[in-house]
C-alpha cells in the first residue's frame, strides 16, 4: 500500500450535471491504488474554482468536464500541471507545416478545436471520419491546445450514433486519462 504522505494532490473540476465518468474512473484508480493521488477537493462550481485551488495548491488540477474558462493566471501558474481531455486529437504543435496526427487506418485525425460533448462526436460523424479519438493535454493559453499525454482511438462503425459512438469513446477516454495519471504521479 502507498503512504499517504507521499501522495500527490489532485482538485478536479467537474460540470455540474455531467455523467462525471473521468472523475469515477480517476476515483476507482486510486482507490486500487493505481495511481499515487489523493483527490484533495472536487470543484462544480466556478465561484469556487480560484480560492479553493490557492488553499490546496495542488500537484495537478484535472478538468473532468469542465466547461467553464481558466483564468489565464491560473494557467501561467499552473504551467504543465492542468490536465485536460479533449474529444479530438490534438496535435503535437500548432506549426501549419508539422505533420498531421493520422488515425490508425492512416486517413488524417480531427481536431474537433473548440468542440466538447456531443458536438464533438457529431463533428466525427459529420466528416464522415474512420476513427473518432481524444486527447489528453496540459492546459495553456491557447485555446484546445498544449503538451500531448496521451491519445486513444476508437473505430467508427457504419451504424454508430452519437450516443453509441460517445458511449464507446468515453470508456477509452476514461481508461486514457487513468494512465496518463498513473504516469503522472508514479
Amino acid at each position: 500500500m502507498m503512504s499517504q504522505t507521499n501522495k500527490i494532490k489532485l482538485v478536479l473540476l467537474v460540470h455540474e450535471g455531467s455523467a462525471q465518468t473521468n472523475l469515477k474512473a480517476i476515483g476507482n484508480a486510486i482507490y486500487k491504488n493505481k495511481i499515487n493521488a489523493e483527490i484533495s477537493a472536487v470543484i462544480s462550481r466556478k465561484e469556487d474554482t480560484l480560492s479553493t485551488i490557492e488553499r490546496i495548491l495542488p500537484d495537478y488540477i484535472c478538468l473532468c468536464g469542465w466547461k467553464k474558462t481558466i483564468p489565464n493566471k491560473v494557467i501561467k501558474k499552473y504551467k504543465n500541471k492542468i490536465l485536460n481531455l479533449h474529444p479530438g486529437l490534438i496535435p503535437d504543435t500548432l506549426d501549419k507545416n508539422a505533420k498531421k496526427i493520422r488515425n490508425p487506418d492512416n486517413t488524417e485525425a480531427l481536431w474537433n478545436k473548440g468542440m466538447y460533448g456531443n458536438r464533438a462526436i457529431a463533428n466525427f460523424l459529420d466528416k464522415k471520419a474512420t476513427f473518432a479519438g481524444s486527447s489528453v493535454h496540459f492546459l495553456t493559453l491557447n485555446f484546445d491546445f498544449g503538451p500531448v499525454l496521451g491519445r486513444t482511438f476508437e473505430q467508427i462503425k457504419t451504424d454508430d450514433t452519437i450516443e453509441s459512438l460517445y458511449l464507446r469513446l468515453k470508456k477509452k477516454e476514461n481508461e486514457l486519462y487513468v494512465k496518463v495519471l498513473e504516469k503522472l504521479t508514479s
